[in-house]
């Protein structure tokens, strides 16, 4: 019996984000850096005033000597930015497609991603650092009471490490104050088409001073009901029992779900089953002795629900644009808990000491449709007329790092950054696959109709050191150079068992589990290395920066999940690796780009524009084993990505601010590789110049804000943001059957009155109702397909949120 690359995902696939996720802790400000007071940039652009801190300093975005963008917190709030999928809009270079609640979208920075789409998503992102403050993260937090959004454009492997291969992302929290006492209450309610319900949300920060200079307690709470808009309406009432398909056919055309009186005899629908239902808290605890020693104790909790995938079938069987086809509802929960304390301590006015140590836990629950996927792989099981499948999923990941590190403060023509980090990841998954009614049918004693079940546990360990060194050689030039030395050590242990066939061994007797040694793997990598980065700038005046850079970054390789096979194969069902699948390399990038920041006409004319080119080694794909179509990880010669980079904000009156961001990326392999691409069980080969899927080529966005000052001191302000995001490739250079998801476009708008302490304003999000869809999952092979007459609807599309519109509010006490 073989499985598919879609089961692969968990023996083999999660590999990317076990192994390759585990990522050096990001660098927040330390103590003796100047406050992290935002200025007020032009029009609320986010422009070239905000503080920023990627290079571990803080500096004004125009001064900064690398490529970096930050969103602003005036910015995620007009444009109703709540988590990382709302920024890829207002980020050149990034690309985030939005599959829904039940992940938090794939991230990719400048094309660097080879594995296919899907309209699953992503929980972890392997080729780019996602952090809140100082801690690397498996979960998107809400985006309550952040000062900004910082994405670090490019290899980042000197100063954040493993993991941050493409670049990285920072969520950058305010921080408590011992001084005053605040309130700020936000809440939002609006209707979306296709919905049945209304959306709501509300959230509070709270900053209490306890002890003035010394002790503060800033909490942020916030829910989050947001109503779907995808109906199941063809879910099967008795597993076993209800035929799925009552109109068998030759082909997918005589195929149907058959009439009335088949319906009310075999299913029941559901609307709206990709809500999402999301609570959200962050605490932060500030303890300052005295403004020399300080340290910031943070507990972060998010819980988050949904029913089903945001995503239909592509109008199999008949299928609306708004419909999913599948049989059972599909439940999803993602819980995250994040404890950290950061300790900042001034050292003689000589260097700032800060220490972060944190621990965080994910854990996700789901089920999901499996019945497609077993026909997709030719069994025979469609011979049941009621045949369906479902499978309970089960993941953790369990993080503990720390790092430590020194900051010079010493003032001098050298600055350097010196520190210490260590890394512990640990990932255990499961997966029971069932198949109703089955067992019965084929004789099998199995009550519990237990088709196929797996686990995997793993454990990534990593260690490093690093240093960086700025000689200021005049006011108006500076040049860096970092290097960082790692090492690390992951081990993976994985079984499988299929209890109603046995795969080739004595069928498990009923209700045993066995994972016998032949279907065990247990094996173990490591490596070490260094990374490094040379950068440059040079300030021609105040107003106008240039720089060039040349960066490295790494991803470690692993061991694939997959019990290695027994030479000769035994008779019956094999699923196994051969000599050659057991494990994958690391693979690196080298960055080479030049850019220029310029704020002109007296800060008028705001702009950042940058040019780059990655080199990628040793890239990581996703493939099947030989035996069983399992996924595994492989490695796949060499890829490059190269493109431009614009952000912008002129202020074309006082009152009138336009703002506009543009990418272009153009990554592609550039070597041949054989067999890399798979469909249908068919191997395709990828060629050199093959583009690279997930990102679109040409994305872009504009801004036009207007405000109007009232004679009482308010405001009212207007916006209008249009958005466009270019064709995306499902797979590499469109082989084995992949598809070019086309370009869409999408218009928002807010009118907003604002005075001091309040703020209410209407707004429209996707106000044509465009419809469009993000990501394929599987390939067109497998759309209306009919095997026996029984019609796959394994083939998906995930798809935009449609319009909403509504009202949004804040009060500031």
């Amino acid at each position: 019996m073989a499985r598919s690359i879609s089961r692969a995902a968990l023996l083999s696939a999660t590999v990317l984000a076990s192994f390759g996720a585990t990522r050096a802790a990001a660098q927040t400000e330390g103590a003796g850096a100047p406050p992290l007071q935002q200025t007020e940039d032009q029009g609320g652009s986010g422009g070239n005033e905000i503080i920023v801190t990627g290079s571990r300093r803080s500096v004004t975005l125009q001064d900064a000597p690398i490529n970096i963008s930050a969103v602003s917190e005036e910015t995620l709030a007009r444009q109703r930015i709540d988590d990382v999928r709302g920024l890829a809009a207002f980020t050149p270079g990034l690309t985030i497609v939005d599959t829904g609640p039940a992940s938090t979208g794939n991230i990719i920075l400048r094309g660097i991603e080879s594995g296919d789409t899907s309209v699953n998503g992503s929980n972890d992102n392997s080729a780019v650092g996602v952090y809140l403050g100082e801690v690397p993260l498996y979960l998107d937090f809400k985006l309550i009471d952040i000062a900004r959004v910082e994405t670090l454009l490019g290899p980042q492997g000197t100063l954040y490490g493993l993991g941050t291969l493409a670049g990285a992302v920072r969520y950058m929290p305010n921080r408590p104050n011992t001084s005053r006492f605040s309130v700020d209450l936000h809440g939002r309610g609006y209707a979306q088409s296709h919905s049945s319900d209304f959306g709501r949300i509300g959230d509070v920060t709270v900053n209490l001073p306890i002890v003035s200079d010394h002790v503060a307690l800033r909490s942020v709470v916030g829910y989050y009901d947001n109503p779907g808009f995808i109906d199941y309406n063809y879910m099967l009432q008795q597993p076993g029992i209800s035929n799925a398909q009552p109109v068998r056919g030759a082909t997918a055309a005589q195929a149907s779900l058959g009439t009335r009186a088949d319906y009310a005899a075999n299913f029941k629908r559901q609307d709206d089953v990709n809500f999402e239902h999301t609570f959200t808290t962050r605490n932060t605890l500030l303890l300052e002795y005295n403004p020399n020693v300080k340290a910031f104790l943070t507990y972060a909790h998010q819980d988050t629900r949904t029913n089903g995938r945001q995503a239909n079938g592509a109008g199999v069987l008949g299928t609306g644009n708004y419909e999913g086809p599948w049989r059972y509802l599909e439940p999803f929960h993602r819980k995250a808990d994040l404890y950290s304390a950061e300790f900042n301590i001034n050292l003689f006015n000589v260097a700032q000491l800060v220490s972060t140590t944190a621990y965080t836990e994910q854990k996700i629950e789901n089920v999901d449709d499996n019945t497609d996927l077993l026909l997709d792989l030719d069994y025979g099981y469609e011979a049941f007329p009621a045949f369906s499948s479902f499978a309970n999923n089960h993941r953790s990941y369990k993080q503990f790092n720390q790092e430590v590190r020194l900051v010079s403060s010493h003032g001098g023509p050298v600055n350097w950054v010196i520190g210490g980090f260590y890394n512990r990841l640990k990932y255990a998954s499961d997966r029971q696959e069932y198949t109703p009614g089955f067992a019965a049918f084929a004789g099998v004693n199995r009550p519990d109709d237990l088709e196929y079940i797996s686990f995997v546990n793993t454990k990534t360990v990593e260690k490093a050191v690093y240093g960086e060194a700025t000689l200021h050689a005049t006011s108006a030039w500076q040049v860096t150079g970092g290097l960082r030395y790692f090492k690390y050590d992951a081990t993976a242990t994985g079984g499988t068992d299929t209890p109603l066939f046995g795969g080739g061994l004595t069928r498990t007797p009923y209700p045993l589990i066995q994972f016998a040694p032949s279907r065990v793997r247990s094996g173990s990598t490591g490596d070490d290395g260094f990374v490094w980065k040379a950068n440059t700038s040079y300030k021609f005046s105040p107003d106008l920066l240039a720089y060039a850079t040349y960066s490295t970054g790494y991803r470690i390789g692993g061991v694939n999940r997959v019990a290695p096979c027994v030479v000769p194969l035994p008779p019956g069902q094999n699923v196994c690796a051969l000599p050659n699948e057991l494990v994958y390399g690391p693979d690196k990038t080298r960055n080479m780009e030049i850019g220029v920041r310029a704020s002109l006409f007296d800060k008028r004319l705001q702009f950042t524009l940058d040019a780059y080119r990655v080199k990628w080694n040793g890239v990581q794909v996703p493939s099947q084993t030989v035996n069983g179509a399992v996924g595994i990880t492989t490695n796949a010669g060499a890829a490059e990505s190269k493109g431009i980079e614009f952000s912008g904000s002129f202020r074309v009156v006082p009152r009138v601010t336009l703002q506009a961001t543009y990418s272009y990326v153009d990554a592609h392999l550039t070597e041949d590789f054989e067999k890399l691409v798979v469909s249908q069980g068919q191997r395709d080969d990828a060629k050199a110049g093959d583009r690279l899927p997930g990102s679109a080529k040409h994305s872009g966005s504009a801004q036009l804000i207007y405000t109007y000052p009232l004679p009482h001191g308010g405001e009212i302000e207007a916006n209008w943001a249009a958005t466009y995001t270019g064709d995306i490739y499902s797979r590499v250079g469109l082989r084995g059957n992949g598809e070019a998801i086309p370009d869409y476009m999408t218009h928002r708008a807010s009118l907003t009155y604002r005075d001091k302490m309040f703020e209410v304003g209407l707004f429209a999000d996707n106000i044509f109702n465009k419809y469009a869809y993000t990501a394929i999952s599987n390939d067109i092979s497998s759309y209306n397909q009919a095997r026996t007459g029984v019609v796959e609807r394994y083939y998906a599309r995930s798809v935009l949120t449609p319009r909403r519109v509504g009202i949004d509010f804040r009060i500031h006490y």
